[in-house]
């Protein structure tokens, strides 16, 4: 054998040797946290699997069944057994509002929505946005515990608005005035709301957003019909009155006697509920349904609002986690319903029952609904955090599937603000804000808020940590 033949060998062998011994000694990956045995709720497809995740930083890094014999190693190993995960909770439709004087107490709710698992909110409109944006930003970076935020900023409506801090409207000029500031600071979406505003401006604005392709969600003049707003491009429908009003046979008669102030705004409820039409709802959903229209029914709010006649909510356990200044914020409505004669409050409670129905149907009809609370000040005994739980409730006890409410949550929500590439569900990739419950909310729905620990991108608060944070939430 030559020389050379025998060097050739040598090496080849030499190679092999060197490859073995790099394969048996290649370091083992360490995560930073493994959750272990864990039945991880699948939004997208419903299915229920024994998984392990393991988290890398603020990020899924890898999910495996249980059982995967490459026994990744961690850093910290959460036992999951017995278990239930979800992407942490969304609550599309709150609001931090009130004024100088409510700013701390506003602050304070974030500990309520990060002790009920809810990781992010959508801020739909107020007076506080120079704090928000400063909160938003400490959350960001880890110095204060709170959702991540996304929010409008202030509403868009029109001369002499209802809402503090609106930016008034009445021209294009406006329109473009307005737009260019929410962008300056910068907003997540834009809100347009109902209370001044001119159903000229309220179309044009919604079309001016959507040149600039900004999201948009809003309430609806009564003196503009619902598909006329979906035409123009709203990404959005805060609430059902205005989903009823398009469901309605008489929608154009109607609307005209409110153009020509022949009625007002709740004159024309009965007259909306009364003459609802399945065929002219069915083509409605198929409208909304076509330009991706989502709906936000806020179910709770409603129930809570329509009985302040009937239920006293003096020992309500949340009582004590609103200070003084926002419980004054909630007599408006107390008084207004102490006003109200006995058919107007019957209505209301008729409407509250109508409501659901019609957000049962939208969900059987495949119109994407976002669970919202619609809490904070002025929204009278709707609690910042736990309302969020009471809404999925308010939608399963309406005829919802319990796995369609949890959707309307967190996957929805990451849907409509077009976040779903890090949020949404737990995936390899996405951030890791996670909750994990003691029972299973497909088989009962309050289980959201039977909480064994959240993770809100990737730092873990133990059952305790969300204790803590309550007890120091409490204000009076």
């Amino acid at each position: 054998m030559s020389i050379t033949v025998k060097f050739k060998q040598f090496f080849l062998t030499l190679v092999l040797f060197t490859f073995f011994i790099s394969c048996k000694s290649e370091p083992q990956i360490l995560y930073d946290i493994a959750i272990q045995n864990v039945h991880l709720i699948d939004l997208e497809t419903g299915k229920v699997n024994k998984m392990d995740i393991y988290l890398n930083g603020d990020r899924v890094a890898k999910i495996a069944p249980t059982g995967d014999n490459t026994e990744p190693k961690a850093n910290r190993i959460i036992d999951g057994s017995g278990k239930y995960v979800l992407p942490g909770f969304w609550d599309n439709h709150v609001h931090f509002r009130g004024g100088d004087s409510l700013i701390e107490a506003n602050k304070n709710f974030l500990k309520l929505f990060m002790a009920n698992g809810i990781t992010t909110v959508r801020e739909a409109g107020g007076d506080l946005t120079s704090s928000i944006m400063e909160w938003k930003k400490a959350i960001g970076k880890d110095e204060l515990v709170g959702p991540t935020i996304f929010t409008s900023g202030p509403k868009i409506d029109g001369p002499g608005a209802t809402w503090a801090g609106s930016l008034e409207v009445e021209n294009e000029t406006d329109i473009v005035k307005a737009l260019d500031s929410l962008q300056a600071i910068p907003v997540d979406f834009v809100k347009l709301y109902d209370s001044k505003i001119s159903g000229e401006s309220y179309l044009k604005a919604i079309k001016e957003a959507d040149k600039r392709d900004l999201i948009t969600s809003g309430h609806m003049p009564f003196t503009v019909e619902l598909d006329a707003t979906i035409d123009a491009g709203i990404d959005a429908i805060e609430h059902l009155y205005y989903i009823m009003k398009g469901c309605s046979s008489n929608e154009k008669e109607i609307t005209e006697q409110l153009v020509s102030k022949e009625i007002g705004f709740w004159d024309a409820m009965p007259l909306l509920q009364s003459s609802y039409s399945d065929t002219t709802a069915l083509k409605t959903f198929t409208n909304l349904k076509k330009h991706n229209v989502f709906v936000v029914p806020t179910l709770h709010i409603g129930k809570v609002l329509s009985y302040l006649d009937e239920v006293d909510h003096s020992t309500d356990p949340y009582l004590k986690y609103m200070p003084v200044g926002v419980q004054k914020t909630y007599q408006g409505r107390i008084d207004r319903v102490k006003n109200a004669s006995e058919k107007q409050v019957a209505d209301r409670k008729a409407l509250d029952r109508f409501f659901g129905q019609l957000a049962h149907t939208l969900n059987k009809n495949g119109v994407s609904l976002l669970a919202g609370s619609d809490s904070g000040a002025f929204n009278s005994y709707t609690y910042p955090g736990i309302s969020l739980h009471k809404e999925m409730e308010a939608m399963v006890a309406a005829g919802i599937p319990p796995l369609d409410a949890l959707r309307t949550s967190t996957f929805n929500g990451a849907k409509f603000l077009k976040k779903d590439n890090d949020y949404g569900t737990i995936s390899k990739g996405k951030i890791a804000d996670i909750v994990l419950l003691n029972s299973n909310p497909l088989e009962d729905i309050t289980s959201t808020k039977d909480i064994f620990m959240v993770l809100k991108k990737g730092k873990p608060y133990t059952k305790e940590n969300l204790d803590d944070l309550l007890k120091s939430a409490i204000t009076n």
